[in-house]
């Protein structure tokens, strides 16, 4: 990205040097220049030819313009290209040994969320207000831009001052700032923000690209550690930045070799105590490291847009193993199988899915699809709407999961045809020891009855919690 800045300073600069004033200063020079060397008949071609030279490099100044906007514009951030070139001029004129600077880079976590749930209008206020209450803690002298619609970079100016606990501090105020609710429709919302920051000091002469990259290595390490956290650049995080790239291509590996394979977790019926199914959770059986978790590769997934062929390969064994049980006389009714948003994006999934299902000699009601319950908050006529909606005729178990944990409408359980609602662990936690645990869990029972949607308590842990869980009226567990 800083690469492609870098070119259009240039384009820029020559386009605003050759459509000025000084350029004009010229003409008479190459019309003179033109008679001397070709006569009367170059005389005219240059006459002609200059007017349109000079018109043309002023349409590419006009769009370069319009495309970069001008620097420092009403709002107080800078162009990409105006930051760009400040944060250049810092990194080669700032003498380590007398004062030091640094780059930040802030985002505002879960923004992709948010957005689905409030809509444009909200993320759009959303993003205007971080952006104001940022400029509000820093320096005058500082520079911003933005990065994103959720990212926005900082370049501190030299200071002596300046050090690792100097940007600490600032990146606690920066984070308590735009962690103070924003009122949205008469109602206070809570965002949070994670920071990654590189001091200057710590950067070896190159590029100053090499310094953005920094800082925005930090911030994927403060948000792989979860929302509002802070993290700075040093060498540990340059490793870890290459383990985390080498991490991804061998994801990418571990899909076409088969190392990413589900794990069969059983739901239990609290009438009889037989299973009547499994849910397949996503492991990867790396071959040095051993057993890894989705927390670990599902960032690498979804960076880079790999959740479709992780869909892909999770349903292609689970549904290898329901034949198989088939063949082999053991009865499991129903398998359940996550699926992303990137994949109820794709228009093709239902016709893939038939497929699938057919290759194995399964139908449509063995399947149960598990939709995430942020999923429900999107418009009524999207995509993923048309997808859910088309499972659900075609025959499919909507499984609603982490229920409780978003803002599901029962208007949209009803509208998908949601065949069960998981209750998210949070909820089932201690549920035995703990009586406003029990009054959550009841509550949302006596809603699902009401509904006729069946129930699923989500990772029991303990007997207590199973017995309690049992005797509130929960189907399955």
């Amino acid at each position: 990205m800083w690469k492609h800045i870098s070119l259009n300073r240039l384009l820029d600069s020559v386009a605003s040097g050759l459509s000025g004033p000084p350029a004009l200063a010229f003409a008479p020079a190459i019309s003179l220049g033109a008679f001397w060397l070709g006569g009367e008949g170059a005389l005219v071609a240059a006459a002609l030819g200059l007017p349109v030279v000079i018109a043309g490099v002023a349409v590419i100044a006009v769009r370069t313009h319009l495309r970069t906007g001008p620097h420092g514009p009403s709002d107080g951030l800078l162009t990409l290209d105006a930051f760009a070139s400040r944060m250049e001029e810092m990194f080669n004129q700032t003498d380590a040994n007398v004062e030091n600077s640094a780059c930040m880079i802030v985002a505002l976590d879960d923004y992709s969320d948010f957005l689905d749930l409030h809509g444009n209008s909200a993320a759009n206020h959303l993003t205007a207000q971080f952006s104001k209450r940022v400029l509000s803690v820093i320096r005058t002298q500082d520079i911003v831009t933005r990065l994103d619609q959720n990212k926005i970079a900082i370049g501190l100016n030299p200071a002596q001052q300046l050090d690792l606990e100097a940007c600490i501090q600032l990146s606690g105020r920066i984070q308590s700032v735009v962690e103070d609710p924003i009122t949205l429709n008469g109602a206070g919302i809570y965002v949070s923000c994670s920071i990654g920051f590189c001091l200057l000091s710590n950067m070896a002469k190159g590029a100053y690209e090499e310094w953005i990259d920094a800082a925005s290595a930090a911030l994927s390490e403060a948000q792989r550690n979860g929302p509002s956290t802070i993290r700075a650049f040093s060498s540990d995080t340059r490793r870890r930045s290459r383990i985390q790239a080498n991490l991804r291509k061998e994801f990418d590996a571990a899909l076409d070799s088969g190392e990413i394979r589900p794990w069969f977790q059983p739901q239990i019926s609290t009438d009889t105590g037989r299973v009547t199914g499994f849910e397949a959770l996503a492991r990867w059986e790396h071959p040095q490291k051993g057993m890894l978790s989705p927390q670990v590769f599902l960032p690498f997934a979804e960076q880079a847009e790999l959740m479709e062929r992780l869909g892909q390969a999770m349903r292609h064994h689970a549904f290898a193993a329901m034949r198989d049980w088939d063949r082999a006389g053991v009865v499991v009714p129903k398998i359940g199988v996550n699926f992303s948003s990137d994949e109820l994006r794709d228009p093709t999934l239902i016709d893939r899915l038939k497929w699938e299902l057919d290759q194995n000699d399964l139908t449509p009601d063995r399947l149960a699809v598990e939709v995430l319950e942020t999923v429900f908050s999107r418009r009524p006529d999207d995509v993923i709407t048309r997808n859910v909606t088309s499972l659900s005729k075609l025959g499919c178990c909507i499984d609603l999961d982490d229920f409780g944990t978003g803002h599901t409408s029962i208007a949209s359980i009803k509208r998908f045809d949601v065949s069960r609602i998981k209750i998210d662990r949070s909820f089932v936690a201690k549920a035995d020891r703990d009586a406003s645990q029990q009054q959550l869990v009841s509550a949302i029972l006596t809603m699902a009855e009401r509904l006729s949607l069946e129930t699923l308590a989500e990772v029991l842990e303990t007997k207590g919690e199973h017995a309690l869980i049992a005797q509130l009226g929960c189907d399955h567990v």
